[in-house]
């Protein structure tokens, strides 16, 4: 039985704030957002897939990458790289981490003006506000690993090792673009993060 996990699992409604640097010279101050949202909606399937998972060592992968003409922001990042976003509604994070690392939650895969210009289905964002008025965000997706496990069951998706527990451990099993469906997933994956204006699923293995 599959459980399909379309975009937006966690704390939808809840926004990270803080106020980042102090802007020189133009008296404003810049803060840096987020805002998680993945929700998560049950659905079952009774298909059979036969795709075989995959195996070997764990690759990186992700979602098709998004562009959008890009505003500013004082924290630089290029699409394809990765970062640790974290901390809390009074004192958010954001630092590049090389992808796949221990450190890095997800992967930037667009920059856009605002927030509203990135993907619908993006996992997340980091924006920056001058005096209350965004002026560049960063799109952000989960850095998904193939065969790489990860704890989704908190504000941030944090990556840990396959043998360790946690509040929502799972496995990647694979990214499948070009679809719509956890039916599409290997028989070992048990639900699937799907992201929908993208068509791309991915699958995972609860543990």
């Amino acid at each position: 039985m599959f459980a399909d996990l379309p975009f937006g699992r966690l704390a939808g409604a809840l926004a990270i704030t803080v106020t980042a640097f102090v802007a020189t010279g133009c008296g404003g101050t810049i803060d840096g957002h987020a805002q998680p949202a993945i929700d998560v909606v049950p659905a079952t399937s009774s298909a059979t897939p036969t795709t075989k998972p995959s195996t070997g060592k764990p690759t990186a992968s992700k979602p098709a990458p998004t562009t959008s003409k890009a505003g500013k922001t004082d924290f630089q990042a290029n699409i394809g790289d990765c970062v640790a976003l974290g901390g809390t509604v009074d004192d958010a994070t954001i630092e590049k981490a090389a992808c796949g690392s221990r450190a890095s939650n997800y992967k930037v895969i667009g920059k856009a003006k605002t927030s509203s210009g990135c993907v619908s289905d993006r996992d997340n964002y980091y924006a920056e506000t001058l005096n209350g008025i965004e002026t560049g965000a960063l799109c952000l997706d989960i850095d998904w690993v193939i065969g790489g496990c990860l704890d989704v069951g908190g504000e941030e998706p944090v990556r840990i090792d396959c043998t360790e527990g946690g509040t929502e451990p799972v496995k990647v099993i694979s990214i499948n673009k070009n679809s719509d469906s956890v039916d599409d997933c290997p028989q070992v994956a048990d639900s699937g993060f799907k992201y929908e204006e993208r068509h791309t699923v991915v699958c995972v293995e609860s543990l």
